[in-house]
Order: structure tokens, then sequence, then C-alpha cells
């Protein structure tokens, strides 16, 4: 029989718990209210499924045209109705480099669940939206009247 030395890997868990959703707008239906497209995907608290689900489906180069990934804070809804971003705002950059889209989605992902924004706090979430003309990565904060979040 072989000796367990502790070496199994246990999961690395992170801070909070985080959500992925998913909105696909390239077929709207006729008079459908905004939002009725959205999807949660998958709720998470691990590094191990954090990378899973970005190989494997979170990535912007995979999104069809007119499509939105969505990573979140678990609870909250990536919607301007949710209590929690009802008072907030949103900072963005747009590019028309898909390559860029790829870098900065990674890179903002990494640093909402590594808790490595100093207003952590603040933020509900951050937003890829593909688009033809050129694509767009949005962090939404919590409350747009915090000037120290804001900046």
């Amino acid at each position: 029989a072989e000796a367990t030395t502790g070496a199994e890997k246990q999961p690395n868990k992170l801070e909070r718990k985080w959500t992925f959703w998913f909105d696909n707008q390239s077929r709207p239906k006729q008079g459908a209210a905004w939002g009725t497209s959205l999807r949660k995907v998958y709720t998470f608290d691990t590094v191990e499924e954090f990378w899973c689900l970005y190989d494997q489906i979170f990535k912007p180069s995979k999104l069809p045209g007119n499509a939105d990934f969505h990573l979140f804070k678990a609870g909250i809804e990536p919607k301007w109705e949710d209590p929690e971003c009802a008072s907030g705002g949103k900072w963005s950059v747009t590019s028309n480099r898909k390559a860029n889209l790829e870098n900065m989605w990674l890179e903002t992902l990494m640093a909402l669940i590594g808790e490595q924004f100093d207003e952590a706090d603040e933020i509900c979430g951050v937003v890829a939206s593909v688009r033809q003309r050129q694509d767009k990565l949005a962090l939404w904060t919590k409350t747009a009247t915090n000037e120290a979040a804001q900046v």
C-alpha cells in the first residue's frame, strides 16, 4: 500500500466566488427586452476551475460577432438593474485589434480573481464585447460617485 504524503493537490481557493455569463445578441428576437439573451454559465471559486473554463470557453476570439462574455462577482448580475450595479459606473477601453482584446481580457480576469485592484470591493465585474468594427472591454464599478474607486 502506498503511503499518502499529503502531496495530493488541493485546489487553490480564490477569495470569493465569480460567475461567467454569456450574452449573444447576434440574433435578437423581434421586440425582445434587453437581457433576455443573457445566460449564467458557471460559478467557480478555484484557480483550477478558472483556467479550465478560460481555456475551453471564455476567450473573446471564440465569440461570434455581437456577443459578450461577462465575469462578475457571484450574486451580482451583469445588469444595471442589479442593486449592486444600480449606482455604478464603468471604465471602457476599445480596440480594433482582436489580439488586444484577448490580452486585455485575460489580464483583467487574472487581476480580478487575484484581488489585485486596490478598490476590489468596489468592482462588480468586467465585460468583453466583440463587435464588427471594434471590440470593447468594460470594468463595472458599484459607485460612480466614489472618486477613489474611479481613478
